[in-house]
C-alpha cells in the first residue's frame, strides 16, 4: 500500500447525492492526528478533487490516490494536486479534465474558485460553520467584514438578511471576486460596500461609517508589509467602541497555529472588557486537531 493510501480509512466521503453537491474537506492531515500524513489534505470541490501536499510525494503514490478518489466520487471530472511545498503552489492535473475556474456550493450558497492561479483557491473550507453562523445571526444587522478576502462572510450575511455589509481588504482583486460572488447568488449590491483600505490606518473612516452591529474579523497570521497578527490584532480590539454599536456582536478568528484561544480571551478582557465571551464556532468535524493548532473562532457580545 502506498503511503498516501494510508489516509483512505480516514476519508470523509459523502454518502448522499445531496451531500456530494457540497464543497467540503475529505481529509485533513494538517492537524497531526494521523501519523505520517500531516502534510496532506484532500478537498472535494465538485467536480474537482484537490489533493494538497505540503511536502513532496512520489508521483506513483499521487496517481494511486487519484484513482481511488475517482472510484469514490461518481461526479468527479478532475483530480488535481497542489504542491504547497513549492513557493508558487503549482497545480498539476493528475486525472481528467483541466478545470481552472469553477463555482462551488457550500451551505447552498455559491462561490467562485480559481485553481492554479495562486496558492489559495478563493474560499477557506474550514470556515464553513462560521459562514453558516453569520447567515443565522445577520438578520437586520449592519455588518463590518474586516480582511474580507473574497467576501464569503458577506455573501452569507446578505443571505441571512443583513441590513448592510461593508467589506474591507487590501486586495482589490479579492474584492472584485467578492462582487462576483454576490452576483453569483443573485444578491443585490445595493446593501454591500467594498473598500480597498489598510485597516490599521482606517479606524476614523469606520467610525464615520458606523456604528456596526456585527463585526467579522478574520486576519491573516502574517502578511509581509501589512499584518502581523500578534502585533496588530490588539490595535483593532482596543478601538471597538469607536465603530461598534452598543449591543454589538463580534466574531473573531485566529489562524495562527502558535497562538491559543487565550490570546483572544486575554486581549479582550484587557482591551474590550465590556464584551463577554458567548461561544466558540468549531470547524467541521473532519478538521481533527491533535495539537490544538487549528483555526479558532470566538464570539463575543457587548453588555
Amino acid at each position: 500500500m502506498s503511503d498516501l493510501l494510508q489516509l483512505v480509512p480516514h476519508l470523509h466521503i459523502p454518502t448522499s447525492s445531496q451531500a456530494l453537491l457540497q464543497a467540503q474537506r475529505l481529509f485533513h492531515g494538517r492537524g497531526h492526528a494521523y501519523d505520517g500524513l500531516h502534510h496532506v489534505t484532500v478537498d472535494w470541490l465538485p467536480p474537482v478533487a484537490l489533493i494538497t501536499l505540503f511536502a513532496p510525494e512520489p508521483n506513483t503514490d499521487i496517481v494511486a490516490l487519484a484513482d481511488y478518489l475517482l472510484t469514490q466520487l461518481p461526479n468527479c471530472k478532475s483530480v488535481q494536486v497542489q504542491h504547497r511545498h513549492e513557493l508558487s503552489g503549482p497545480i498539476d492535473i493528475v486525472r481528467g479534465e483541466t478545470i481552472t475556474q469553477l463555482a462551488i456550493i457550500e451551505n447552498n450558497l455559491q462561490f467562485n474558485l480559481s485553481l492554479g492561479q495562486s496558492r489559495n483557491t478563493g474560499l477557506f473550507l474550514d470556515m464553513q460553520n462560521g459562514r453558516r453562523w453569520v447567515q443565522e445571526h445577520a438578520q437586520d444587522k449592519r455588518v463590518l467584514n474586516l480582511f474580507a478576502y473574497t467576501c464569503g462572510f458577506s455573501v452569507a450575511a446578505i443571505a441571512g438578511h443583513a441590513q448592510s455589509v461593508l467589506n474591507v481588504d487590501m486586495s482589490s482583486a479579492a474584492l472584485n471576486v467578492g462582487r462576483e460572488n454576490h452576483r453569483l447568488n443573485q444578491q443585490s449590491l445595493a446593501q454591500v460596500g467594498f473598500e480597498k483600505l489598510d485597516i490599521f490606518k482606517s479606524f476614523s473612516r469606520f467610525k464615520k461609517r458606523g456604528s456596526f452591529d456585527l463585526l467579522i474579523c478574520d486576519p491573516p497570521t502574517l502578511q509581509k508589509g501589512s499584518v502581523d497578527i500578534i502585533r496588530d490584532y490588539p490595535k483593532i480590539l482596543r478601538r471597538l467602541d469607536q465603530f461598534m454599536a452598543a449591543d454589538a456582536t463580534l466574531m473573531l478568528c485566529l489562524n495562527a497555529p502558535e497562538l491559543k484561544r487565550d490570546f483572544l480571551l486575554e486581549h479582550m478582557a484587557e482591551l474590550a472588557p465590556t464584551y463577554h465571551y458567548i461561544e466558540e464556532i468549531k470547524p467541521p468535524e473532519v478538521y481533527v486537531e491533535a495539537e490544538d493548532k487549528g483555526l479558532k473562532v470566538l464570539c463575543f457580545k457587548k453588555g
